[in-house]
Order: structure tokens, then sequence, then C-alpha cells
């Protein structure tokens, strides 16, 4: 059975840098993780905002399985702006991705209640590839590609921008994290050239929604939708639906198109720290492999205005 899970592991990951596209990290609790995919969500918390979030995917599928952190941090600097910093790593076999980014927004205020942000976001991105960590079949261990293509701190640059408004109730966003298609392998450094094992970053299209709706005093219900789009894969689809009990407590669940179902529960433990955790059950042939993936999220703020502590943000 281990030699199954390592076989597998090799296949996902040479598909992945055999094809043509390769999808940008994946999250569950991605409600809570706007920034990394929009920087036009920098300040629209209006306090000065840190989140933490980790993900393992597909935990027992074997060494190598996909994880993911993220770190944010956004607040406020002037009448109408703000400006975050986020870092996400990326590890997946034997590569590390890791990009840092800052994001700018500037709003408009369209109604009394209603906000137009727009948002850019530059930064750069790093990727390591060390195939010495792959535990290989018998007759690949002398193929010379594995020797002599390793990737040291490999430096590509990123621009991208996003849009989001919102009411007290409401929120809808669209964005572009990265406008600039760059390849992760030199063609002409492959030593088999009949094989193409170009990696293309193309470009994401994020389209994220989501609406409050009060049923009772004590008791908030939130549909919320991301949709995930780049060229070469499928239409990434996830749909949740979370309730909100006494400003305090947070029960939802999740569906990823073709992919997963999710639980959630997220807890208010002060006015300031919000802790969030959600499971994904796979409803691919790859759940028989594995005992599904896990994410776990720290938000901390420091309030600039004390009366959002009576009524805090269900996002």
């Amino acid at each position: 059975m281990k030699h199954s899970y390592l076989t597998l592991l090799i296949l996902i990951l040479l598909g992945t840098f055999s094809s043509k596209a390769q999808q940008d990290p994946q999250y569950t609790q991605y409600m809570y993780n706007t920034q990394v995919v929009n920087p036009a969500y920098a300040g629209n918390r209006e306090a000065l905002s840190f989140g933490l979030l980790y993900r393992t995917q597909w935990v027992n599928f074997g060494d190598g399985a996909p994880n993911t952190g993220t770190f944010t941090v956004n607040s406020p600097v002037a009448d109408n702006m703000g400006l975050g910093l986020s870092i996400v790593s990326d590890r997946i076999g034997p590569s590390v991705e890791t990009n840092f980014n800052i994001d700018y927004s500037y709003s408009i205020n369209t109604s009394e209640t209603g906000k137009l942000s727009f948002g850019l976001k530059a930064g750069l991105d790093i990727l390591d590839l060390d195939f010495s960590k792959l535990n290989l079949p018998r007759d690949l261990y002398s193929d010379p590609y594995f020797d002599e293509n390793n990737i040291d701190n490999k430096l590509q640059p990123q621009i991208g921008a996003g849009i989001y408004y919102n009411t007290e109730k409401f929120y809808a966003g669209l964005s572009v994290p990265n406008f600039l298609t760059t390849k992760h392998f030199d063609e002409s450094s492959i030593v088999d050239t009949s094989v193409e094992t170009t990696a293309a970053e193309r470009m994401h299209y994020f389209l994220i929604a989501g609406y409050v709706f009060d049923l009772s005093d004590n008791l908030k219900f939130k549909p919320a939708t991301m949709f995930k789009m780049v060229s070469g894969s499928p239409l990434q689809a996830d749909v949740s639906a979370n309730f909100l009990l006494y400003d305090k407590l947070t029960l939802g669940a999740a569906y990823r198109w073709s992919a997963a179902m999710s639980g959630l529960v997220g807890f208010q433990a002060t006015d300031q720290i919000f802790i969030g955790f959600a499971y994904d059950y796979q409803t691919t042939d790859i759940e028989a492999y594995s005992d599904g993936s896990y994410e776990i999220m720290l938000r901390f703020e420091l309030f600039n205005r004390p009366e959002r502590v009576l009524t805090p943000r269900f996002f």
C-alpha cells in the first residue's frame, strides 16, 4: 500500500510539472482569506488585522502531500486607503513555492452603506525544486533529468489587481492575483526535448460573493461562493453555508464541485481573536489513499472603531 501512495504521488507531481497550467493553492476557509486572492480587501475590516492559515491536504497520503501556509496583515492607512502584506508558502512533493506581496486598496463610498474598492498587488514569487526528495521507482534512479534540473530560489515578479464591493450585508469581488504568465522551467535546459516539461503560471480569475441574512437576534446565515478559473484547468466552484450563533460560534458546510465536501467551525474567542477549523472529505478516488484535508486559521485584530466590537463582521 505504501508503494501505491508513492507511485500515485509521483504521477501527480510529474503531471503538475508537465502540464501547461498550474493551479494556485485552494482554501476551504476562503471567506476568511480574501486578501490572498483579492488586494482590494486590504483595509476593508477597518482595523489592524492579522491572519494565519495552515492547510494540510490528503493526510496520511505519504511524504510530499501538499500543505500551504498563509500570513496576512492589513489596515486602513488613510481616508479610503488600505495597505497590507500577504505571504503564501505552498509545498507539494519536491517543490516549495513562496510569494510575498504588498496589497494596496482605494475605496469609494457608493451609498450610506455601500463601498467599492480597487486593489493592486505586487511582489515576488520564489520557487525551489529538489528532485532528490522524490522516492523514485528503480528505473528512474539513473535518469539524468532528476540530477540536473533542480531549481534554487528562482525569482519571478507578480502583479495583480482586484475590485471588491460590500455593504453591511453583501459582498462581491473579482480579482486576478497575478497577470504575469511565466514558466517554471527553461525548455532549453531540458534533457529530453521530445517531452514538454514546462509548467506555465497562468492567470487565475477569482469571483467571490456572499450575503448575510438575520434569521433572528442571535442567529445569522451567510451563503457564500468562490469560483476559480484558469486556462487549461477545470473550473473550480466552491459553495458554503455558514451560521453565526450569538456572534460567537460559527457552524457551516461547504461543497467543492466534483472534489470535496467540508465541515467548518469557528469561534470568536475574544473581541480580537477568531479561530476557525475546516475538514475536507474528498469525493474523488484519492480519498481511498488519504484521510481527508484539514485547515486551521487564526485572526487577530486591533480595532480602530470601538462600535465594531458590538457588531462583529461576518465577512
